[in-house]
């Protein structure tokens, strides 16, 4: 399963979920704290605190950030 770290309101973590969507893809999505210091789920799965943060255990994914790479990961492995 497919699982997106994401920040309420962040244009980022946005334009990482109209991906997913735009391929019909199934995801969970866990919501951030504010504050990045106190995000530490995402540090622990990424090794470091922005989001987005994509995590694809089926594919090998442990923690991707920077959502151009993701959005060109989903397009090379599930357009």
């Amino acid at each position: 399963m497919l699982e997106l770290y994401r920040l309420p309101g962040c244009p980022y973590c946005a334009k990482v979920e109209r991906k997913l969507e735009g391929f019909g893809l199934d995801y969970k999505s866990h919501n951030v704290l504010p504050f990045r210091f106190l995000r530490f789920k995402v540090k622990s799965v990424s090794g470091q605190s922005g989001v987005p943060v994509l995590v694809d255990s089926e594919h090998g994914v442990e923690g991707m950030a920077e959502s151009d790479d993701i959005v060109t990961y989903l397009e090379n492995t599930y357009s």
